[in-house]
């Protein structure tokens, strides 16, 4: 027992501001996480404290999501936050690490502004002056339709992706 004993003590000797490097285990999406889900991992390098090192390389973590929000159609990509909870079963508290879904501007503005002038073209092109109006008109709905249908920007966290928190304190 006396090894678990040190093992304990050296856990709780992880000073603030320690970084830690950690590999997830599984794949983590805005669209289908939810706040508050688990999620392990393993620490990437070993962790000293006082000349001592007090986690090695390969040792299980473990952190929650404290913020998942899914990605609109149209704008607000995305978003996902997480904490480390424990390493080696014992109690951590750390900063959180965020990432949030690509911007939606850019291929939005692609959708939109192509099949308004692509609308205006065939528009102008059937009806002259005013069709080039209504083709632009029905080309902007029609690409805002598609920006819609296919702009989903969800947040993503690949299995095995290394992450870096910094320790905040520990039990």
């Amino acid at each position: 027992m006396l090894l678990g004993s040190t093992l304990l003590a050296a856990a709780l000797e992880i000073p603030a501001g320690t970084a830690v490097h950690v590999r997830i285990n599984q794949s983590l999406n805005s669209g289908t996480t939810r706040t508050g889900q688990s999620w392990s991992g393993t620490l990437t390098s070993d962790i000293s404290s006082n000349g001592k090192v007090v986690a090695k390389a390969g040792d299980p973590v473990k952190g929650k999501v404290t913020y998942a929000k899914s990605s609109g159609r149209l704008h607000d990509p995305g978003q996902l936050s997480l904490r480390l909870s424990s390493i080696n079963g014992e109690t951590v508290y750390s900063s959180r690490v965020s990432r949030k879904g690509a911007s939606h501007t850019k291929s939005n503005v692609a959708k939109i502004g192509g099949s308004t002038a692509g609308g205006a073209l065939i528009g102008g092109l059937i009806g002259g002056g005013k069709g080039a109006a209504i083709g632009a008109g029905v080309g902007a709905a029609g690409g805002t339709g598609v920006a819609a249908a296919t702009g989903k920007k969800e947040a993503v966290i690949p299995a095995e992706s290394v992450l870096t928190f910094t320790i905040t304190g520990s039990k």
